[in-house]
């Protein structure tokens, strides 16, 4: 194993910078792992620019990334697996690097003939997405909503809701132009909220009783609009907040409906909740992942020396699914 590595920081201005580091080591519990292919998520975005001290930041140096795949390359302490050479994917802060220390509860295998561009791609989607079906008590057969589906989480709730037997599935997105997409990855019905009122276009697909379970991910007044969308006895689960944090909701479209409304954030200030809620979603999954039903839409993929130019991209809003960077 070398004794530098090549890693990319944020802290030092607008974009990131290149550089060389030592190799570090998997401390006890964790799993050294040599990245093959890197994601890029929305998070990338906002904390590069929170530590740009050429913008008001904080100055702060960081190594940057979430998301990875690549094969284990070294065991901490205490670990017995996945063994040495055992190809996985998997999350942890600073995973812009050729070696990555993770939790060793928070890498999962790639499944067979998975390659490490799409396996990068993944764990935050699957996770995410099975984990909030999961606490919203979605069963096979059942209506789901998916807003904000067109964002590289919601493109893989769409298809992991699909996978898990969903009877209808309704995705919004702010333009028409997109709904064939939605349809691809396997939607039912779109939404275009840009043209048409939610909570009366979903009643209307629904026959008047609303979905059984909503994955909110826009938040604002789009998340008020889900709670009369949704049946008697339904369940909305707020994952994230495209639009805004803050939102003024009805209390009768709650209360009268009965509805549950849980909020879930799967980040890593508690590791074994993430990692059993990656690892559920990897052995409920792993199927569809086989056979290509679940897959990770890749937009565009980079070189590390293209990094500034993946940035660009994922601020420019445009991109439809994941950015990559493959690891030198």
């Amino acid at each position: 194993m070398p004794e530098i590595m090549a890693a990319l920081y944020g802290g030092a201005g607008p974009e990131w910078e290149l550089r060389e580091v030592p190799v570090p080591e998997p401390g006890p519990g964790r799993v050294l792992v040599r990245a093959r292919a890197v994601a890029l998520n929305h998070a990338d975005a906002s904390v590069l620019a929170t530590a740009d001290p050429t913008a008001g930041g904080t100055g702060a140096p960081y190594l940057a990334g979430y998301e990875f795949a690549g094969e284990v390359a070294a065991l901490g302490e205490g670990v017995t697996g996945p063994e040495v050479g055992t190809r996985v994917m998997g999350t942890t802060p600073g995973s812009f690097a050729q070696y990555v220390p993770v939790d060793h509860r928070h890498v999962v295998p790639v499944p067979e003939g998975l390659g490490y561009e799409q396996a990068c791609a993944l764990p935050t989607g699957l996770l995410t997405e099975h984990g909030a079906l999961t606490r919203g008590g979605f069963e096979s057969g059942q209506a789901v909503l998916i807003t904000g589906a067109t964002s590289s989480v919601g493109l893989i709730g769409v298809q992991v809701a699909r996978a898990l037997g969903a009877s209808t599935i309704i995705a919004t997105t702010r333009s028409a132009a997109r709904g064939a997409l939605l349809r691809d990855v396997g939607a039912d019905e779109v939404v275009a909220t840009a043209e048409a009122d939610l909570t009366d276009a979903v009643l209307g697909i629904t026959g008047g009783e609303g979905v059984d379970l909503v994955l909110d991910h826009v938040g604002g007044q789009t998340f008020a609009a889900c709670l009369p969308a949704t049946r008697v006895d339904g369940s909305v689960v707020n994952i994230g907040r495209l639009d805004r944090a803050a939102a003024t909701i009805d209390l009768d479209a709650l209360s009268y409906r009965h509805l549950r409304v849980r909020g879930v954030s799967f980040g890593f200030s508690r590791p074994a909740e993430l990692g059993a809620v990656l690892s559920g979603a990897a052995d409920a999954l792993t199927p569809a992942l086989l056979d290509g039903r679940v897959r990770a839409l890749i937009d565009s993929t980079y070189g590390f020396d293209g990094a500034t130019e993946a940035m660009r991209r994922l601020r420019s809003h445009r991109a439809l699914g994941k950015i990559v960077l493959t690891v030198p």
